[in-house]
Formats: C-alpha cells, structure tokens, sequence
C-alpha cells in the first residue's frame, strides 16, 4: 500500500489508541486494533475521505488546523505534534550534513576534566563521536558498536546491562523516530533503521508504534560486570554549532552506593590507561 511518512505516523499512532480512552462506545469485535479511520476523522472534524487520503499519502498538504485537531485526537504530547507539523512540511528543512561527523575538540576537553561523571557525545544517529575514560569503562568499551541504538537491539549482553532493556530500547526507537522526521532522508539515521529492521523483530514491533520523543529517561539503571548495580541520573543537552548532536553526562547522588561504584569504576578506568 503507498503511504508516505506522514499517513505512517498517523496510522501508527491510531493504532496506540483505544475507543475507551476517548470515551466512544464499543459494540461488538473489532477487527483492527485502536481507533477506526472513521473514528479520528469524526473526532478530527474532517471527512472520512480526507483523512483516508491523508494516511493513504494522496493528501499531503493538511491545514495547521487539521494538524492541531489530529495532535489533540491522537493524544499527542510537544514531541510528537512538532513531529507531525514537520511530516506535513510546516518546518524548515536541515542543512545537508556534514561529510564526516565530530566532537567539538574544546567540548571532549572539558569532558575529560569530568573523573567522576561519565560523558559521551552523541551524533544524529546515535553514533558515539566521544566519551571521556569513565564513560568508556561504564559502557565496557562499546565493544559490540560504537553506536548506542544499534547496541541496545542487537547486541544480547544489552538486555543483561540494561535491567530495564524493554524501557530503554522504547526510547531509544522513539527518539530515532524523532530524529527521522528533523533530517528525512539522512543516511546515517536510515542506515541504522534499515538495519534494525531487518536485524530486530523487537525494534520493528517498536518502531511501528510510531512513537516519536527525545529522550526522557532522567534516570538509568545498569548492571555493570565489573562494579554490579548503579543507578545514575542521565542529563542531556544539545550541542551548540552541531544541530543534531548531544551531549549525555551520568551523574550519581552523593554518598549513595552508585556513586561508591563509580569511584570504583574510575580507579578501573584510571588503572587500565595506565596499565
């Protein structure tokens, strides 16, 4: 069937949603999960043709109205209706990526100033640009890949690290969904979601939920082999002159057993740069 990713993210998004939980009746069996197309375009205030066009990508130009009206239907939080506005051409398109990506060198510099609190820069597919040596001992090297999404579905050891995996690779597929839809088309990002997809029937039966969210998790939790169990706080931020990069820092509360082991995972770090 011809779609195209506008009528992806609202069939998809359709499909999370229940006729419960917008308060319609149910009479007898449905054959489709969540919401009937009938359903969202009754809500959305527009016929049943139009938004069968709109999913189906024989309309491509909905009104800003219509937009906010499916982003309210669809329950949509800030991340997925600018999502959506940019599906439907209502943001300005990113420059074209540069060749080769990388870590600003001042930023790297900082970060290796940080002993106690793992960094790693993030690139627009979740590509690792850079980490300081802590970082390299919590994530044991990247040793599958040095590619965080990649490494989350494919590599088995990450259901073991990652006590909370089904959590953690949710938002993993969510914010590469995101990023999708800020850079259509960019071969780094498709790189990596053609090779889930055929690698991973976990990320496929995620990815299809159309889930589209930076990333939220404002805590971690890892099971490390070296230093057992931590649980870290995760902070983001955007990386200025460098639209789609990130720099994620882990931090533990004071005094807590996560921080004992990450002063512990320091001295391992500290002892294998110099051994």
């Amino acid at each position: 069937m011809t779609t195209t990713p506008l009528g992806e993210y609202l069939r998809g998004r359709r499909a999370q949603l229940t006729p419960e939980a917008l308060g319609l009746p149910v009479y007898g069996r449905r054959r489709v999960p969540g919401l009937r197309r009938e359903e969202v375009a009754m809500l959305t205030g527009v016929s049943v043709d139009y938004y069968v066009r709109l999913e189906q990508g024989r309309e491509t130009n909905p009104s800003p109205q219509v937009l906010d009206s499916l982003g309210e239907v669809l329950r949509l939080d800030h991340d997925g209706r600018q999502h959506l506005y940019r599906l439907a051409g209502f943001s300005p398109r990113p420059e074209p990526p540069a060749p080769v990506e990388e870590a600003d060198p001042e930023l790297v510099e900082l970060m290796l100033s940080w002993r106690d609190s793992p960094a790693i820069v993030l690139g627009r597919a979740f590509d690792v640009l850079a980490t300081n040596p802590i970082a390299e001992a919590l994530f044991t090297g990247f040793a599958f890949s040095r590619n965080l999404t990649r490494t989350t579905f494919l590599d088995p050891a990450a259901r073991t690290f990652y006590p909370d995996w089904h959590v953690v690779a949710e938002n993993a597929a969510a914010a590469l969904r995101l990023a999708d839809g800020q850079r259509p088309g960019d071969p780094a990002i498709r790189g990596v979601v053609d090779e889930l997809r055929v690698k991973s029937p976990d990320f496929v039966a995620m990815w299809d939920r159309a889930d589209a969210r930076g990333k939220r998790l404002t805590a971690k939790r890892f099971l490390h082999p070296d230093v057992g169990h931590l649980e870290l706080r995760v902070h983001g931020f955007g990386v200025l002159g460098a639209p789609g990069q990130e720099l994620v820092v882990y931090h533990a509360t004071p005094g807590s057993p996560a921080a004992e082991a990450l002063s512990l995972l320091g001295t391992i770090a500290a002892t294998r740069a110099f051994g």
